[in-house]
């Protein structure tokens, strides 16, 4: 009964070391359950916490639970005899004159200062005795000991152990933690950068790290370093980390030291306990991509056409949630959706779960099968959210974006029409989305296909380079968008002619593109021409033509013309409301860039006003998440600032640095933005040395974003040099503002 020794200096679970120290070495006693899906180090955990324990003089008892609920009370009668249970009180209840589990318990209740491990009990409805449920604390694991009773387990389930266990969940380790398990164990094997990236590729996993480790340490290995061993890994994965152990398949404790065989336990208990389709969902999960998957794809119909299996509503619900329950399957982002959003439920394998079972667990069917079924129930999810009013699909589109390049390449050249529509169909909600960063990742496989499939000059690949260059401008990438512009420009002109509508759209496209750029007079002209162009081909209400005539405004607001734009604004806006309707994201788009004119005017209330009215209808409209919502948030706090109202203009202006940083990234032109009117504001509050600093951070910010000659970045260095002159007391400065157009 005495625990494991532990071999190696376990790394990456001091928090969790700790809060079981704190119990056994505190007055009172308890329950601690630590869980989680096979491979994350329950086990090492456990016996570094009796080890601690009996390091302080606690007395410790190691139980291993043989899924046998007589065994496990003989062993706690003899755990609690060493704890001075009496002989006598033990013979009374073999006799029957008193209940054995209680003479236990009550024994143990009076006795402090012991900790007792009951390690792998996986099944916790047999522990016993009798039918009850562990969490009604009549059995044999019970937390009201006047010691620790430490219990290891793969049922995460809080319901499972009760409101007075204390639930120990354990994650995969951190990065640096996994790098430190490998470079323990074959420290020789290569550089911490090396193992850190092997540990990345490991996903965490602590069995999956002590096998890597082992296997490094080896001598006679094939592979002898970090990077030798992840690389075999594309190759040799099933070898590697799959391969067979003696007895593993007859023995459980052995199979549960082998990464390929430690699931199969969990999937076992599983089917015996009734979730017949917890095996063949998790097979199908492993054949998506590592990315969370929305749970409205795991549908009956796609279960039933991939496995051949019958599956209603209910099994596969049982089967998502006993995966769950073992820590096989997790739910990431199941908060609180943002409001005016569907919640969309997700779902996700470990990517170590994943890979060994896309590699080595057997399916009833051909693997061909599951992936035709696969690829139908893609298609459909996305015909379903294009379909969807308004933002109601969004999430989910998101969710299905990762999935989708896989389908694309499993089609053949000759049958790949439908899955290129189907990539275009949910990159056009991605984009109303304003998901720039999915939507990149759909625009750059469909051209990599196309170029292949189609040839570079075909219409379909220029689409899809012109949709890739705009993706890349939305990201911030101007000088990329622009040159791709460029090219997609030459290529239509030639193909398609000069005055054919996709010719016309790549003008206006890399006329924004310029713009961004800080070209502004090459911008303007362009988009004169393009408006010329429009206005003969498509007629002046064509909505191509409102939207090129909105960017000609827009330009001719940087070339300060900003009667004229706003002049124009105020046309387009009239003719979007009439043609698309006031709640058209475009006719909100018009009615932000009117209130940017009239800023520009000096009607300052009036484009407060106007401003807070865009915010509330984009927030209804596209969600407070959206870039565009973030947009009119940050423009109607630079009106609050212009109206005198510095402090309510600050907030705002944190609000949207912190909000566009998350939704963005810090790199990104609009969230440097967002850094410069935040500074600019800090000084109109006094606050000059965090105006200064903030200055600092974002010219050089832009400096190696846009380069030392953009105009946003000539306009950071001088309103820099502004502050600094604040700070010294030099007297008013005057300060430039950088152009708004969003």
């Amino acid at each position: 009964m005495n625990p494991p020794a532990v071999s190696a200096r376990v790394r990456g679970r001091e928090a969790e070391l700790e809060r079981v120290g704190a119990l056994v070495g505190g007055s009172g006693g308890g329950m601690v359950v630590v869980c989680g899906a096979g491979g994350l180090g329950k086990t090492t955990l456990a016996a570094e916490a009796a080890a601690q324990a009996r390091a302080r003089g606690r007395v410790v008892v190691w139980i291993r639970w043989r899924d046998d609920a007589e065994q496990l009370g003989q062993d706690l009668a003899q755990a609690a005899h060493i704890l001075g249970l009496p002989e006598s009180r033990l013979e009374e209840a073999r006799t029957g004159r008193v209940s054995l589990v209680d003479a236990v318990w009550e024994h143990l209740a009076g006795v402090k200062g012991w900790l007792i491990v009951v390690d792998n009990v996986d099944a916790p409805s047999r522990v016993g005795p009798g039918p009850e449920p562990v969490a009604a604390y009549r059995g044999w694991l019970r937390p009201h000991g006047g010691g620790v009773l430490l219990v290891t387990s793969r049922d995460t389930s809080g319901q499972t152990w009760g409101p007075d266990a204390d639930l120990l969940h354990l994650q995969p380790l951190a990065d640096e933690a996994g790098a430190a398990v490998l470079l323990d164990a074959a420290p020789h094997a290569g550089t911490g950068d090396e193992a850190q990236a092997l540990a990345v590729r490991l996903g965490g996993l602590p069995l999956g790290l002590n096998a890597a480790g082992a296997y490094l340490s080896v001598p006679t290995s094939r592979h002898r370093t970090f990077a030798a061993y992840q690389h075999a890994l594309e190759t040799e994965f099933a070898d590697l980390l799959g391969a067979e152990h003696p007895g593993a398949a007859a023995d459980p404790e052995a199979a549960r030291r082998v990464v390929r065989h430690t699931w199969d336990l969990s999937l076992d208990q599983l089917h015996r306990d009734g979730y017949t389709l917890a095996r063949p969902v998790l097979q199908l999960l492993s054949l998506l991509e590592p990315a969370p998957v929305p749970r409205t794809l795991i549908t009956p119909e796609l279960v039933t056409d991939a496995t051949g299996l019958p599956a209603t509503a209910a099994t596969v619900d049982a089967a998502l949630a006993g995966l769950h329950q073992y820590g096989l399957l997790h739910t990431p982002g199941t908060g609180e959706p943002e409001p005016g959003s569907p919640a969309v439920g997700q779902l996700q394998l470990h990517p170590l779960v994943r890979e060994v079972t896309a590699h080595t667990l057997a399916r009833p069917e051909p693997t061909t099968t599951w992936l035709t079924a696969i690829d139908e129930h893609l298609t459909r999810a996305v015909d379903t959210v294009a379909g969807m009013p308004g933002r109601a699909g969004w999430p989910t589109a998101r969710l299905l974006a990762p999935h989708l390049p896989a389908h694309l390449d499993r089609n053949t050249p000759h049958n790949s029409t439908t899955a290129r529509n189907t990539l275009n169909a949910l990159a056009t909600v991605l984009n109303a989305a304003g998901a720039a960063s999915e939507e990149l990742l759909l625009h750059r496989h469909l051209l990599d296909h196309e170029s292949t499939v189609l040839g570079p000059g075909h219409p379909h690949t220029l689409n899809s380079r012109n949709n890739l260059a705009l993706a890349l401008n939305d990201l911030g990438e101007h000088r990329r968008a622009a040159d791709l512009h460029q090219q997609v420009l030459t290529d239509r002109e030639r193909v398609l002619g000069p005055d054919h509508p996709h010719t016309l759209t790549s003008r206006n496209n890399l006329a924004n593109a310029l713009h961004d750029l800080g070209e502004h007079q090459q911008a303007a002209d362009l988009h004169q021409r393009v408006l010329t162009d429009y206005e003969r081909v498509l007629g002046p209400d064509h909505p191509h033509t409102l939207t090129s005539r909105n960017n000609l405004a827009l330009a001719l607001s940087d070339l300060g013309e900003h009667q004229q734009a706003a002049d124009l604004h105020q046309r387009v806006l009239t003719d979007r409301e009439r043609i698309l309707g006031p709640d058209d994201p475009n006719a909100l788009t018009s009615r932000n860039n009117l209130a940017n004119a009239l800023r520009n005017l000096g009607e300052h209330q009036q484009a407060a006003d106007l401003h807070q009215r865009v915010l509330t209808d984009r927030e209804r409209v596209l969600g407070p998440d959206h870039p565009h919502t973030l947009n009119s948030r940050h423009n109607l706090a630079n009106a609050l600032n212009d109206l005198g109202e510095h402090r309510r203009a600050a907030d705002l202006h944190q609000r949207v640095l912190t909000d566009r940083e998350r939704v963005l990234g810090p790199d990104h032109p609009h969230t440097l933005t967002s850094r410069h009117s935040l500074a600019a504001t800090l000084g109109d509050l006094g606050e000059h040395w965090q105006a200064v600093n903030l200055h600092q951070r974002v010219l050089t910010d832009y400096e190696r974003v846009l380069g030392p000659d953009h105009p946003h970045t000539l306009t950071s260095r001088n309103n820099l040099a502004a502050a600094r002159a604040r700070l010294a007391g030099a007297g008013r400065r005057r300060w430039w503002q950088l152009p708004r157009r969003m």
